[in-house]
């Protein structure tokens, strides 16, 4: 091996994260916490609910489009794994050129789309909601009032628990990985490099994808404005 090809094989800094999904990560998780609580408060905490709600929706709806558009390791086409890399990932196999660890592993993959999924879930049964009391969905006039008492029970019930499960798991695998592997999956959600091989590819993180960010931005809140005001 010679001297250029020992240097190629030296861990150096590479983007993973780009700035865009580290924002929409963190004010996610703000936003489902700050919704969980405010949902249980009840009261007057549910003005907050109905908000901290929109802003989920605004920020699923980005994800949504950044996963096709996004840099390199948010993008849905590159941890969307088959079956057959995934067992092979559970028996410890790689195949060259597979970078499983570097963005989302299968397991990891798995988590985010569950927990993408019940997030919209949750969002879509609570603009049908009804808390019987003060408190309705904007587009609750669209369903019966049979269908948004079912809708309402699965939004306080099931899904909310749902999600609260997935969220435990997800900070269980943080720990996982900090207390037996040494590594820890925060640190690279917050700066963005991991120090990996030359040869993995890094996310497009510059100033002209920043504000291609900031426009479908804008666009997915003006989207769900207008959704909402439907009911109006």
């Amino acid at each position: 091996m010679g001297v250029r090809d020992t240097m190629n094989d030296e861990p150096k800094p590479v983007r993973v994260w780009d700035l865009p999904t580290r924002i929409f990560h963190w004010v996610l998780a703000l936003c489902v916490v700050s919704s969980i609580i405010s949902g249980l408060l009840g009261g007057n905490a549910l003005v907050w609910h109905f908000r901290l709600g929109y802003v989920v929706f605004t920020l699923l709806a980005f994800r949504l489009v950044w996963g096709v558009v996004g840099g390199h390791w948010s993008r849905f086409a590159n941890f969307a794994y088959t079956p057959a890399t995934t067992l092979r990932y559970l028996r410890g196999e790689r195949r060259a050129g597979e970078h499983v660890d570097v963005g989302h592993n299968p397991l990891g993959a798995f988590s985010v789309f569950a927990l993408l999924g019940l997030l919209a879930a949750q969002v879509g049964t609570g603009l049908f909601a009804d808390d019987e009391i003060a408190s309705t969905g904007p587009l609750i006039k669209f369903v019966s009032g049979a269908t948004s008492l079912a809708l309402t029970k699965w939004h306080k019930l099931s899904g909310q628990w749902f999600i609260l499960g997935l969220v435990v798991l997800h900070v269980a695998a943080i720990a996982f990985y900090v207390l037996k592997n040494k590594h820890t999956l925060v640190r690279p959600m917050i700066h963005g490099d991991k120090s990996l091989a030359a040869e993995v590819p890094a996310s497009a993180d510059t100033g002209r994808t920043r504000m291609l960010a900031l426009v479908l931005l804008v666009l997915c809140a003006a989207l769900v404005t207008w959704i909402i005001s439907l009911g109006d």
